[in-house]
């Protein structure tokens, strides 16, 4: 794998922290909670939300995040149903993940032809909007490429995690959260990042050891917490997340047809642990995936 497309990656993805973190405040009280423990700020996996819809030939869901993924040399390594929600993710794994120290990506989508007709239909006429989606194009000369440009380069790249259609009618975010609050939440952010993941594993302080002392540190410190702590002592992949902060977001009156802002919520700030499980040689390994049932309750912390 070509060093420019890794510093593309640890570039883009440390740009896309500097955005959320000026959002989520909850991330910036763990990060200097751990920090002035002396320990470790490490990012587990960043989770991005989508829509399984084709509008003007344009793949809205999964694959669409997938193409920068894959252009950045990360590889599928796992795929996640959610039925009861008409959803799917998959996530990705960069395989020099441990030496560049590469966060993983969750992307998910929701499966709008699954959903009401109605609720299907305001969400395609809403992202058919002003639709922008510019076709990824990587430089053929990107192992060339100065430290200018790669900057220049993750600056274009960073405004695919945006929303890329008008702004919803104030009418269509409520009547579609009704059904789905992660399909109303996607009308509102688009492709921006739902929620980086503090790594408790790397975090490398004795004064907060586990996933245990972490959450009640933050909640010790005003941050409101999730209220249990997904997955056994002894599972592979322990979570908790803080609750979502709320922002103003711009919708379309409907009476007057002029934009006005909206309360509602954006992204939270997770944190996990993950632990040595038997695989299939009964060898003991750190379990990289994640968990169908957990994956799910987090998805609720959105909302409204």
């Amino acid at each position: 794998m070509s060093i420019k497309r890794i510093q593309i990656a640890q570039k883009l993805w440390h740009k896309l922290w500097e955005n959320y973190i000026s959002r989520v405040n909850y991330a910036q009280v763990y990060q200097q909670m751990i920090t002035a423990a002396g320990g470790c700020v490490a990012n587990d996996h960043i989770a991005f939300r989508s829509l399984r819809l084709t509008v003007e030939n344009q793949n809205l869901g999964i694959e669409h995040l997938a193409e920068i993924a894959a252009a950045l040399g990360y590889l599928p390594a796992g795929e996640y149903y959610f039925p009861s929600s008409h959803l799917y993710a998959r996530h990705y794994r960069h395989p020099q993940q441990d030496e560049f120290d590469l966060p993983k990506l969750f992307i998910s989508e929701l499966i709008v032809d699954e959903l009401p007709d109605e609720i299907a239909q305001l969400i395609y006429q809403t992202v058919a909007s002003g639709l922008s989606i510019d076709a990824l194009t990587f430089p053929s000369n990107i192992d060339a490429l100065s430290e200018s440009e790669i900057e220049q380069f993750v600056n274009q790249l960073a405004t695919i995690f945006t929303r890329p259609w008008q702004p919803p009618r104030k009418s269509t975010v409520e009547i579609v959260n009704n059904v789905t609050q992660y399909g109303a939440w996607v009308l509102l952010h688009g492709y921006a990042v739902n929620h980086f993941t503090g790594y408790v594993n790397r975090q490398n302080t004795p004064q907060y050891p586990d996933i245990e002392t972490t959450a009640k540190a933050l909640s010790e410190r005003g941050v409101p917490m999730k209220a249990e702590i997904e997955g056994s002592p002894c599972s592979g992949l322990r979570q908790t997340a803080t609750h979502a902060v709320k922002e103003m977001v711009t919708v379309l009156d409907d009476t007057s047809g002029e934009l006005i802002n909206l309360p509602w919520t954006y992204a939270y700030y997770e944190i996990a642990e993950r632990n040595l499980i038997a695989n299939d040689a009964g060898e003991k390994v750190l379990f990289e995936g994640f968990l169908d049932a957990q994956a799910k309750n987090l998805f609720e912390m959105t909302r409204k």
